[in-house]
């Protein structure tokens, strides 16, 4: 019998310590527990779920309120050549800068545009993640990918050309409010857009809907790559930290790893400027 096969036996004295009936329970108990580990497993192994959504949109959301002024006094110092004091702005320092925008528009002018930021983030951030997952379920169908999902070099290509396809998906469907986001926050002394839904129709009235997405080649250029390393680099950090500590937490886990692939496309894009 299968069942009396895979009964553990203990002699103690000549006698058999456990019977097939005691075997049949222990097998079923820890099949149900083995089945119960491949689903959580496979539950983990989805980066795109509703719970993980709303958490890296909101820290997505605080962090950018958190690094507003610096994005503000980056995106000035890059237009500078567009403002009529482009000489004033030339010779301005970071410090020059930051008293000028206090003296002449106020401190809460270092956070223009960061409400669109905020929009922008949270869907850009769930369109991402779900398209990256199903990018990936797409690419493991490809004749020959199946038969590798576990073999590391693989996984590795599946992941980055997901990544790179659900990067350049979410930065698509989101380039308008970056757009609008980086149009209000070039704004000094002159307003020329009101809000997020007066910039929005201005452009469309005066330079047509594909107004909304003027830059958006060299966005692509730059999302792409980026999204690809941050991807494949997490899931890369990831599963190997999980097969080699499967009992650490998470929350650590997911930390760490998104730091890390994190400061791995920011240097990726840092290298291509």
């Amino acid at each position: 019998m299968q069942t009396e096969a895979r009964v553990g036996v203990v002699v103690e004295g000549g006698q058999r310590a456990l019977n097939s009936g005691h075997g049949g329970v222990a097998v079923d108990g820890t099949a149900r527990q083995l089945a119960q580990q491949q689903k959580s497993l496979h539950q983990q192994s989805q980066i795109g779920t509703i719970p993980q959504l709303l958490a890296g949109g909101i820290a997505g959301a605080l962090s950018k309120t958190c690094t507003a002024p610096l994005a503000r006094l980056t995106i000035l110092f890059q237009v500078q050549g567009m403002h009529s004091d482009v000489a004033t702005l030339t010779k301005a320092s970071i410090w020059q800068e930051a008293s000028r925008i206090i003296g002449e528009e106020g401190f809460r002018a270092f956070w223009k545009g960061n409400l669109v930021t905020i929009a922008h983030r949270l869907p850009y951030s769930s369109v991402s993640f779900y398209a990256y997952e199903r990018y990936k379920n797409i690419l493991y169908l490809v004749p020959g990918l199946e038969s590798h999902r576990r073999n590391t070099s693989a996984d590795l290509g599946v992941h980055f050309v997901a990544g790179g396809l659900a990067g350049l998906t979410a930065a698509s469907a989101t380039y308008p409010l970056d757009l609008v986001r980086t149009r209000l926050a070039a704004q000094t002394k002159l307003i020329y857009y009101r809000g997020i839904g007066h910039a929005l129709q201005t452009i469309v009235r005066e330079e047509g809907i594909w107004g909304l997405y003027k830059g958006l080649g060299a966005t692509l250029l730059g999302v792409g790559p980026s999204i690809a390393i941050n991807f494949s680099v997490y899931e890369t950090l990831r599963s190997s930290w999980q097969s080699q500590r499967p009992n650490d937490s998470t929350v650590l886990v997911s930390l760490t790893c998104g730091s890390l692939s994190g400061i791995a496309s920011s240097t990726e894009k840092q290298d291509e400027v």
